[in-house]
């Protein structure tokens, strides 16, 4: 995504930028290792901030070195635009549909500070919910549950498994996206199949490709090509956000985990490969559909990260 951004700002995402990536360098090296995987960085980034936002001392002192933070005014500045601006939903004037929404159950055991529910409320736009003493831990999970789900539209049914939510407090984050292309890039006459080669040296002989022929944002590096798919912008003149989808392609076919390692390890990898662009002519032109879903735990990485969070499920 490109927009126009003060330099603190940028130097804000650009932290933020740096922290997703090393949790995908994580997720990557243990649990997920080997595996199709879909997550959203942020989502962390911002649940991680508005648990910070109520912490002190040592503690605070963690989440602000693992955030790469220097206050957690920083990031209570940082979630404001990105909830109120970066995230804002578009598509009533032509722009990708968004929902970035945050939620925050309480024990009333284990109440906030006035002083937190007040960040929690203005900078992150927080849904805050005090749950009552005697209130079943299944109830507090089914209650999650249909917020995630009514805030995915349905795509994310369920994110607390039986058994969960029995914390003091309860963080969570969803994330919705949906948009159309910016051209008319794939017509679904043309899809064809072709061989698609797997990790371990494998391959699926049959797999159907959207193809597409023409122009195309595309760029070819050491080792691997870069395509950017742009999605249809705001008719909105003051609406200066451009949403795209990057798809990297390593020119080895067993290439994939170098070129995973260089872009979670080589400093500011993301823009100096993913900055400039051209459209350009491209002759076979071939993209496998697609269909992605992951579970994790994040706790598991965050330790390895360095943080513990108190009394709080995320």
């Amino acid at each position: 995504m490109d927009f126009e951004a003060p330099k603190a700002l940028k130097e804000s995402i650009k932290n933020q930028t740096e922290v997703g990536l090393e949790i995908t360098k994580q997720l990557l090296q243990t649990e997920l290792r080997d595996k199709n995987m879909v997550f959203s960085p942020l989502s962390i980034h911002i649940v991680l901030s508005m648990i910070a936002a109520g912490e002190t001392g040592l503690s605070l002192d963690q989440f602000l070195s693992v955030l790469k933070s220097k206050t957690t005014d920083h990031l209570n500045s940082l979630a404001f635009k990105l909830v109120t601006a970066v995230l804002a939903d578009g598509s009533a004037t032509g722009g990708p549909c968004l929902n970035f929404a945050n939620g925050l159950w309480i024990h009333e055991s284990c109440p906030l500070e006035r002083s937190h529910q007040q960040v929690l409320c203005k900078s992150y736009k927080a849904r805050l919910k005090q749950v009552p003493a005697g209130t079943s831990s299944e109830e507090v999970r089914v209650e999650v549950n249909s917020w995630v789900e009514e805030q995915t539209r349905g795509l994310i049914p369920e994110i607390l498994t039986p058994g969960s939510g029995n914390g003091g407090r309860i963080s969570a984050n969803a994330l919705y996206f949906k948009a159309t292309w910016r051209e008319e890039y794939f017509d679904e006459s043309d899809t064809k199949e072709y061989v698609f080669h797997l990790l371990r040296g494998d391959k699926v002989d049959k797999v159907a490709y959207m193809t597409s022929m023409g122009e195309h944002y595309i760029t070819a590096f050491l080792g691997f090509k870069a395509l950017r798919l742009p999605y249809q912008v705001s008719e909105d003149y003051k609406d200066h956000r451009y949403f795209s989808m990057w798809l990297l392609l390593p020119d080895a076919i067993d290439g994939l985990p170098a070129l995973e390692h260089r872009v979670c390890s080589e400093s500011g990898f993301i823009d100096v490969h993913l900055s400039s662009w051209e459209s350009v002519e491209v002759g076979k032109f071939l993209i496998p559909r697609f269909k992605i879903s992951t579970r994790f735990e994040a706790s598991g990485i965050l330790r390895e990260l360095g943080l513990t969070a108190r009394d709080s499920n995320m």
